[in-house]
């Protein structure tokens, strides 16, 4: 009996979709026992140390590193072979960024291993194996990113399934790691700054984990311990963007992509200086409020005061402004009749989605310090500053993830092939055909109307002949009527055109200064200006230790949401 014609084909996906849920279910698992181990290492829970936590990512990051190999190895065997590519995933400025990131990172492990030498008497093994390793993993990964983020794995898929996630949750249990560790940093910090601000009622207990040796040599000791902390944003922005462009490879494992031409968006400057100086004002104004919070915070508690209503003030007066930026924005797409790009696209999807489930982290602090605004029974006057900061933060968040993510679902203008190879001939009296310049000289409004030649816009075809005397007069009265007609065209598709281009420019400017906002607002959390740590009120409503492990929890989503709304703008301000 022959099978139905739909059955092979059906039959043949089961397979592969089973190779995608055992390699996701492996690489739940594989994230759950690391989480459960850094869990235990921050409660110095009986039997777990730093040692084992170590051991278990240096193992994960070697198996990672011979996967990465072999596919080198196996892609430089078969190079001559035309390989499918998703355009969409791995752009230059993404690959760019990671590049960045990842240097800083590398200078961070390097601070890792001279901090070891210099306390190698009473630290295991494992914290200077690890960094070294990390660097040789953060080295390898970045050229594998650059040369394979575009794959489309056809070959080997159920391996490459396992690989690709076997590297995705390496990274993120990197990405956790780095983050507890920071987050114990500023939960020490925050908890001495406490007693300033006068909530001497909160225990203050000192979580350290510090060497329990003297240091070789104290200034290189200072250095690398201060150095380290202030390092560690970066090397949870290059993790998490890794372990992003990882997933979008592995989703695209054994898909079948759609062969069509995709057009490169580059980056320009032009038309968009007015965007770009009021961000870089933001820029600046930020990172000098940031200075002056961390020099005020914890001196005294006017100081500390001062430094929370600065803070709230510059941080109001910035959100109102994005959120002015974004509504405009979304007025102008209004106005607009262009259809949406609904195809598949699993690089797409993923940016909306962290969007949104990134923003739920800064969500859940705006409206646990609304609520304890509402139920505290006293209330510090810097704190009502928190209200409108706290609103504004869930307004914000709203409108820019709608403008990101009809941005990146719009189509792009896109101009007839015809018309691209258009070319204006002209009819001059007692002379042969000329060629006039080319159609995007018209599409400026630069005609050459000047020396008397006449247009004729055509279709494959020549539109205008040389005529005999006896046909002179009707050519010349034909010509005269073709004039007028395509001078009012002219003028009608030019005045479309500048209206089409105000609004593009807009848009532009509009993209370009919700970059520089992001990355502005990127910088005060990720540096330790966390109001949601120094305010106290929340603490007092919630209870210490239960708002403490909210912050530590939202705030990592937090601002990682600022990153990848910052690289998501730069996109759409390319395809604008």
């Amino acid at each position: 009996m022959e099978p139905a014609a739909g059955c092979p084909a059906v039959g043949g996906s089961y397979p592969q979709k089973n190779a995608e849920i055992l390699s996701s279910q492996y690489g739940i698992n594989l994230f759950l026992a690391g989480l459960l181990l850094t869990f235990a290492w921050a409660v110095h829970a009986v039997g777990i140390s730093k040692s084992h936590l170590l051991s278990y990512l240096i193992t994960l990051m070697l198996i990672q590193l011979l996967w990465m190999l072999w596919y080198l190895c196996r892609s430089c065997t078969q190079r001559r072979l035309i390989r499918d590519k998703d355009t969409h995933a791995g752009a230059r400025w993404l690959k760019c960024g990671i590049t960045l990131f990842a240097v800083i990172t590398l200078i961070l492990d390097s601070f890792k291993i001279g901090y070891y030498i210099d306390f190698s008497n009473c630290l295991s093994p494992t914290e200077g194996i690890f960094p070294v390793t990390h660097a040789v993993h953060t080295i390898l990964q970045v050229y594998f990113l650059w040369c394979h983020a575009k794959d489309v794995i056809q070959s080997f898929k159920t391996l490459e399934r396992f690989g690709v996630i076997h590297s995705v949750f390496t990274n993120l249990l990197l990405w956790t790691n780095g983050v507890l560790t920071e987050s114990k940093h500023q939960l020490n910090e925050h908890k001495e700054r406490l007693i300033t601000l006068g909530f001497g009622n909160i225990t203050i207990v000192l979580d350290d984990h510090a060497p329990q040796c003297n240091c070789t040599t104290t200034t290189l000791c200072s250095i690398f311990s201060q150095g380290i902390y202030y390092l560690y944003p970066f090397n949870i922005e290059y993790h998490i963007l890794a372990s992003t462009m990882l997933y979008v490879l592995w989703k695209n494992i054994g898909r079948k992509v759609e062969h069509h031409q995709q057009n490169k968006t580059p980056f320009k400057f032009h038309g968009i200086t007015v965007g770009m100086i009021f961000g870089l004002i933001v820029l600046t104004s930020t990172i000098a409020i940031v200075v002056v919070y961390l020099i005020q915070i914890g001196g005294s508690k006017i100081k500390s005061e001062l430094a929370l209503t600065m803070f709230y003030l510059h941080a109001i007066f910035v959100l109102a402004l994005m959120c002015t930026a974004g509504i405009v924005a979304l007025l102008i797409y209004r106005l607009e009749d262009r259809s949406l790009d609904n195809s598949k696209n699993p690089a797409r999807k993923l940016d909306a989605e962290l969007l949104v489930g990134t923003a739920a982290g800064s969500w859940l602090l705006s409206w646990g310090s609304i609520l304890a605004i509402i139920c505290a029974q006293g209330h510090p006057k810097y704190t009502w500053y928190n209200l409108p900061y706290s609103v504004l933060v869930i307004i914000e968040k709203y409108i820019q993830n709608l403008f990101i993510i009809e941005s990146i679902h719009r189509e792009q203008e896109k101009v007839n092939e015809d018309i691209k190879t258009l070319r204006i001939v002209t009819i001059s009296r007692g002379s042969t055909l000329s060629l006039t310049p080319l159609y995007k000289e018209i599409y400026n409004g630069r005609a050459a109307r000047d020396s008397g030649d006449i247009p004729c816009l055509f279709k494959g075809s020549i539109c205008g002949r040389e005529n005999d005397g006896a046909g002179v007069a009707r050519e010349e009265m034909s010509q005269d009527n073709s004039l007028v007609m395509h001078s009012a065209s002219d003028f009608s598709f030019y005045g479309r055109n500048s209206v089409t281009n105000s609004k593009r420019r807009i848009l532009k400017n509009i993209a370009a200064f919700l970059f520089l906002c992001n990355l502005s607002l990127w910088i005060p959390p990720a540096f330790g200006c966390r109001p949601e740590y120094d305010n106290g009120l929340e603490e007092i409503v919630f209870g210490f230790e239960p708002w403490i492990i909210v912050v530590n929890l939202a705030m990592p989503f937090s601002i990682f949401y600022r990153m990848h709304s910052a690289a998501s703008l730069f996109e759409v301000n390319c395809k604008t």
